[in-house]
């Protein structure tokens, strides 16, 4: 966790939990074919950054986390 002017900023939990709205928003748009195809699109682009920000914390070295944090902001 990082500490910024004594706030904590949990990314792991933050994008979890914008994910988690994400899937909650999707679920009460109406069913259609095409939403059907933007909704799973939407869905896995929402919880992508906080699987690439779990992976960037189990990173081998400094060179490996500061390339997965950028896919992560990416």
């Amino acid at each position: 966790m990082e500490r910024s002017n004594d706030k904590i900023y949990d990314l792991e939990e933050r994008t979890a939990k914008y994910a988690e709205r994400v899937r909650d928003f999707c679920l009460k748009l109406p069913r259609s074919t095409i939403n059907n195809e933007y909704v799973k699109q939407l869905i896995r682009a929402s919880s992508s950054p906080g699987a690439n920000y779990i992976e960037a914390n189990e990173c081998i070295g400094d060179k490996d986390f500061i390339m997965k944090i950028k896919t992560c902001r990416r």
